[in-house]
């Protein structure tokens, strides 16, 4: 797209927008410094953020052009703004880093109730460097490179190993309330490949469950998904799990087609999302068909619905890690069906947005924005949670140790899911009251900029 600032025509393309930019000097008025400067670089900067934050408006006037790039950028954030920053793709360093993306496993600190802390390996992505050197979900870590885990160094630890690029780790299993089996393995820093659906069908009393964990919404996703609903619908299947606890988010038009295959009395033209952007971008609302129709790889409406599951009700496993798309997933759905989340408070972030880079051949600015440009709403205009959105059944998933992998039907959220199910004996609050989070290393100050 040549041109930018058609604020309505750029929401068609989502949040995986790649965007133009101005000349860095073309304000009238305005200051003027040498091409290729930071001073220039920041201009630009500034002149994206006023066409397209969220808090344009709350920019300051005058800032300080002689700041570093990074650091010019944060001060024109809004105090409320948790989640927008920049990275110089010339700089590698630049980039947001987490124990997740860099090793592609996550843990947790915890207490138990005899008042023993332990670390458990909660997550482990499918072939990633952490899945390559055999670690597994549910294994307890004693040691990061030699040193023991406690609760007062485990935020330092974590910020250290982000910064590295192998590390060196003691594990073993739970067993009889104690770590056994200890081994040391080595984990390299290294690329994490994209995270497969993971689906199962549990049955009790002739009730069939269909269980669907989902670790992100990428582009192209809407054939997988409509596969799996093929395979549920042929199979069944009258309940439905949604296991969206380390989801940071995604593709909003991949979230729209996952809710199309859910609940009945849907049309291609019932209303999915409203946006709402600055004074530039206005109001625009998308139809479930308008939103999936910008998935690269999407399908129509029309064969989606042959596939949905036409529910009344479906339950969705949380954690403070359920972000963005996946927490559209659980307001937008709402106007629809009853939604029954499971689990933890989501993180909160009711906004989207898309990458604001320099599009001129050859590339005069090697930055790329990631600001908050909307905050997101449902078809009855329900939105503002940027405190989390709170589940009707609180459960914890370090409830039972060792963690049981996910899809384990007595894994502890699936357990309460699936109790709520079929007996209705599951209670409003599912946590056990001995057991304390004391730190994860996929916590909000933990995993930046997701």
């Amino acid at each position: 797209m040549k041109r930018y600032f058609n604020f309505q025509l750029l929401l068609l393309l989502a949040v995986s927008l790649f965007m133009g930019s101005c000349n860095p000097n073309d304000d009238e008025g305005g200051p003027v410094f040498p091409e290729g400067s930071t001073e220039s670089v920041n201009l630009w900067v500034q002149d994206s953020m006023r066409r397209y934050y969220y808090w344009a408006d709350q920019m300051p006037a005058k800032p300080d052009y002689h700041l570093p790039v990074k650091d010019f950028f944060k001060s024109l954030l809004s105090a409320q703004d948790r989640f927008s920053f920049a990275v110089d793709t010339q700089d590698p360093s630049s980039y947001p880093r987490s124990v997740r993306n860099r090793y592609g496993f996550d843990y947790a600190v915890i207490q138990l109730a005899n008042g023993d802390v332990v670390t458990t390996v909660k997550l482990v992505m499918k072939n990633s460097p952490a899945f390559n050197s055999g670690l597994q979900r549910g294994m307890m870590i004693t040691k990061m490179n030699g040193k023991a885990i406690t609760a007062a160094n485990a935020e330092a630890l974590t910020s250290s190993i982000k910064d590295q690029t192998v590390i060196e780790l003691t594990v073993g299993n739970w067993k009889n309330g104690s770590v056994a089996d200890e081994k040391n393995i080595t984990v390299y820093y290294g690329y994490s490949f994209e995270q497969p659906l993971e689906s199962k069908i549990f049955e009790k009393n002739g009730k069939k469950i269909g269980y669907l964990y989902i670790y992100d919404f990428p582009d192209g996703m809407t054939p997988a998904l409509n596969q799996k609903f093929a395979a549920f619908k042929a199979a069944g299947v009258q309940q439905l799990i949604l296991d969206l606890r380390y989801n940071y988010g995604g593709s909003v038009s991949s979230a729209a087609a996952l809710c199309s295959l859910i609940p009945s009395g849907i049309t291609a033209s019932s209303p999915f999302i409203v946006y709402k952007g600055n004074k530039n971008g206005g109001e625009v609302k998308r139809t479930f068909a308008q939103q999936i129709s910008y998935d690269p790889n999407a399908l129509e409406f029309s064969l989606l619905q042959t596939n949905a599951l036409d529910l009344n009700k479906v339950y969705v496993l949380t954690s403070n890690s359920t972000a963005s798309a996946s927490e559209i997933v659980i307001n937008n759905l709402k106007p629809y069906l009853q939604v029954v989340q499971v689990g933890e408070v989501t993180l909160g972030k009711d906004m989207a947005g898309f990458l604001v880079e320099d599009k001129r051949k050859p590339k005069k600015i090697s930055w790329q924005l990631h600001p908050v440009i909307y905050k997101v709403f449902n078809a009855n205009g329900e939105g503002a949670y940027s405190n989390g959105i709170s589940p009707q059944i609180a459960a914890s998933e370090y409830t039972t140790l060792p963690l049981l992998p996910l899809g384990d039907s007595e894994e502890s959220l699936i357990s309460s899911a699936v109790n709520n199910i079929y007996s209705k004996s599951a209670s409003k609050n599912d946590w056990e009251p001995g057991v304390r989070v004391l730190f994860q290393s996929d916590a909000p100050s933990a995993a930046i900029g997701k």
